[in-house]
């Protein structure tokens, strides 16, 4: 007898395929069900996940999370405006609902243990293992455990026939869901080398992005995405349609040095073409409807719900409270925002929204229903002690 059952997150890439014999073969477990999670990823590599798992492993389950994706984890980062050090955070949104569902079937299952195929320099480990771990399961991770390198696996699954999606020359390493497209591996891992135009799907390059802009008009109900150019549609629907739109025009490209949790610098390139187009929009309309006190609170609670999304702690008390205080902000944030896409950029061209603290009459300099010489009663007092202090230093 061996050591029972073993839960595996499985991708079907490269990683996660070699651990399948791993897991026998030096673990000693005596059977190995694997769980591939559809959050958006491309339909082949769900179809190429579950047949390889039915293939390889004692059971396979393929899952489809894709709507409880967009409105527990994507919609949730439109109303925090997340982002982490300047780019729109993808893989790190979906790794909490896949190892939740991970969970579950671990439970039914009745395994022992739950494995990953991430690596002990990545932010993925602590992702999944937190979720783990917070479930009572013991962690299985045979790359980190084992000190594998990407060369090793490659060998070591092509001496067991297991078909993996890289070569030694293309070893990129790639995670996809509808939300974002992260690339990273190989040459890429040199700060300095300039990446290939081949390792983008989702976007033009500058020069290849049309000569005309485009321009778009987005609507929001409660700070959630509803329509695109007047025509309503559902989550995944708009952000796909977006993110095609988007894409030719060259927008949302990241290649940058980013800081994971570890304190290990990593040089990664993205791709999310539809997200930063929305978190543009959805932070205008904020500015549109909300009061200055409250944007300048949310700005902290947006920085610190991104940070705690970004480690994947979403069972974080604060994780909680967070979302409640922006919820009831986006309370208003509805109305329709209008941009123009060109080159790369996006750019806004105007707003509007029925729960607007904008009243042109108050504001104009044509109109006369404020008392401009009230604001001289204001004058004589803004400013006071700084004022004093100068005379002080003066005396």
């Amino acid at each position: 007898m061996g050591k029972g059952k073993v839960v595996l997150a499985f991708s079907g890439g490269l990683d996660t395929s070699i651990c399948v014999p791993l897991l026998k073969e030096h673990y000693g477990f005596d059977e190995v069900i694997t769980v591939a999670v559809d959050v958006g990823q491309p339909q082949h590599e769900v179809e190429e996940a579950t047949k390889k798992g039915e293939k390889i492993a004692d059971r396979h389950y393929t899952i489809n999370a894709r709507e409880q994706f967009v409105r527990e984890h994507v919609f949730r980062a439109v109303k925090a405006n997340g982002s982490y050090e300047g780019y729109p955070m993808g893989t790190a949104l979906a790794r909490p609902l896949i190892a939740e569902e991970i969970v579950a079937v671990a439970r039914k299952e009745g395994a022992v243990a739950i494995a990953h195929g991430c690596t002990g320099k990545g932010n993925d480990q602590l992702r999944f293992d937190f979720i783990f771990r917070a479930h009572g399961y013991e962690v299985v991770a045979p790359i980190r455990e084992m000190n594998l390198t990407r060369e090793w696996e490659i060998e070591y699954a092509e001496e067991h026939g297991i078909p993996v999606p890289v070569k030694k020359e293309k070893p990129w390493s790639i995670d996809e869901n509808f939300w974002s497209r992260s690339i990273e591996g190989g040459k890429l891992e040199d700060p300095a080398y300039h990446p290939p135009e081949d390792i983008y799907e989702w976007t033009a390059s500058l020069a290849d992005a049309p000569a005309e802009p485009e321009t778009l008009s987005i609507g929001f109900e409660q700070g959630v995405p509803v329509s695109l150019n007047g025509k309503k549609m559902a989550g995944e629907d708009l952000i796909r349609e977006l993110n095609t739109i988007a894409g030719r025009h060259g927008v949302g490209r990241n290649d940058m040095m980013e800081d994971r949790i570890l304190g290990l610098k990593a040089r990664e390139n993205y791709e999310h073409p539809a997200a930063t187009v929305l978190l543009a929009v959805h932070h205008d309309l904020e500015r549109l409807v909300l009061t200055r006190e409250e944007l300048a609170f949310k700005q902290v609670v947006d920085g610190k719900w991104s940070e705690l999304a970004y480690m994947g702690l979403v069972h974080e008390p604060l994780y909680a409270a967070l979302n409640a205080f922006v919820d009831t902000t986006q309370e208003r944030v509805n109305g329709t925002v209008d941009c123009m896409l060109f080159k790369g950029a996006v750019h806004v061209r105007g707003r509007s929204s029925p729960q607007a603290l904008y009243s042109d009459d108050l504001v104009s300099f044509d109109t006369k229903t404020i008392d401009q010489c009230d604001a001289v009663g204001v004058s004589k007092y803004f400013g006071m002690q700084a004022r004093l202090l100068q005379q002080v230093r003066k005396n």
